[in-house]
């Protein structure tokens, strides 16, 4: 038996963070126990849960202070109010058959504790670190969080001490705004227009990059810090090389031209994926793209059917190959992008046609309203914020 849990409960300098192991004496976490009562370091020392002195709940249960204690002041947090609220929830989980009664003497239990050196509250101190245990030995016996949840929530999360989102595609369809516009004060301008959404993408345009490269990302993460940024490269060729410049500027996808070579574009595909971005490639001028994929050991994240802006007065689009693409790649994951002179009246009909990604520039950027504008496409992709997101976080 041997179970892992973890909770967070609180806020301020107070916050309590809980990580845990409960298990049997005889396995790793019965040595675990024995090896932190044995092998002591300075500034961590553990201590047991007492509920008082001279009255341990059971399971027993050792505690190791996450933050190095450097003075009393320091300890008499970990040796009072965290000690007490460790042990109560555990005798507390005993009663309440969180942990099972008739395996007390069989268990043991190792907790990480976190006491921030400026928490003042003994109470809260006290409040938060009782929840946390209790939480996180529910969890670790319901065995939380399931596979389920896990890749549910992966790409939707914020962590709380980090203060900015890792933005990932879970919610199609999305609206792309390309920052086509070679100047960056006006990208920042319309950003500053934007209204929030969990829609919305941006894109460094190639006029963008070609101007300032590609530090451009870093500029516009000035504006918004939490968006996805799409650096629009139309790589032609050293694929590896442009995707592992745009990644150390923090790029969130990168785009390929389908007019590369085939080997170019395997090793974009290749090097987006193993660092862990999005590769996108853009069909516009390509004959046939579907032959273009098929031909590669890997597909991209992202397919483009472009329509250049000096192609734009034919009036033709490629939409009704969408669902070709879908079906013969067979790839659930892949997401199609149209653009394109995209408008309020088009955007409707591409969506319906199976576009995930809308990607619109002047009809936004160009706009007397970019606020307005962009929220009439909005209104055709989904609603603008995750609520279920917001909620949890």
């Amino acid at each position: 038996m041997f179970f892992i849990g973890e909770a967070l409960i609180g806020e301020g300098n107070e916050v309590a963070h809980i990580d845990l192991m409960i298990g049997d004496k005889e396995g790793p976490v019965g040595q675990a126990f024995a090896n932190g009562f044995t092998q002591l370091s300075a500034g961590h020392t553990p201590l047991l849960a007492v509920i008082r002195p001279n009255l341990p709940p059971k399971p027993f249960t050792l505690i190791t202070p996450k933050v190095t204690v450097k003075d009393m002041e320091q300890a008499s947090k970990i040796f009072g109010p965290a000690q007490a609220a460790v042990a109560k929830a555990v005798a507390d989980a005993v009663e309440e058959g969180v942990v099972p009664q008739d395996q007390i003497e069989n268990l043991v239990i190792v907790i990480s504790v976190f006491i921030h050196p400026d928490a003042t509250d003994y109470r809260k101190i006290y409040h938060y670190n009782y929840g946390a245990t209790k939480l996180a030995l529910k969890r670790a016996l319901q065995n939380y969080p399931s596979l389920e949840k896990i890749m549910y929530d992966k790409d939707r999360a914020k962590h709380p001490i980090m203060g900015f989102r890792v933005p990932r595609l879970w919610m199609r369809p999305y609206l792309q705004i390309a920052l086509d516009n070679p100047d960056i004060e006006s990208a920042k301008k319309v950003i500053s227009q934007l209204p929030k959404s969990d829609r919305i993408l941006l894109e460094a345009g190639t006029p963008l990059i070609k101007k300032y490269g590609l530090k451009v990302i870093r500029d516009l993460r000035e504006a918004n810090q939490d968006v996805f940024i799409i650096a629009d490269l139309k790589t032609l060729d050293v694929g590896q090389v442009e995707v592992d410049i745009s990644f150390n500027e923090t790029a969130d996808a990168v785009v390929a031209s389908g007019l590369a070579s085939k080997a170019t574009l395997e090793k974009f595909v290749y090097e987006a994926r193993r660092l862990g971005i999005y590769s996108a490639i853009d069909m516009m001028d390509v004959a046939d793209p579907l032959a273009v994929l098929k031909g590669l050991k890997d597909i991209p994240d992202i397919v483009i059917l472009h329509r250049g802006i000096d192609e734009e007065e034919g009036g033709k689009t490629r939409w009704q190959i969408i669902q070709k693409v879908k079906t013969e790649l067979a790839d659930k994951k892949l997401y199609v992008a149209v653009a394109g002179g995209i408008n309020a009246e088009t955007a409707k009909e591409a969506i319906e046609k199976g576009a995930d990604i809308l990607i619109v520039g002047r009809y936004i950027t160009q706009s007397k309203d970019v606020e307005r504008a962009c929220r009439e496409l909005l209104s055709v992709v989904g609603e603008d914020i995750d609520q279920f997101r917001v909620h949890v976080e």
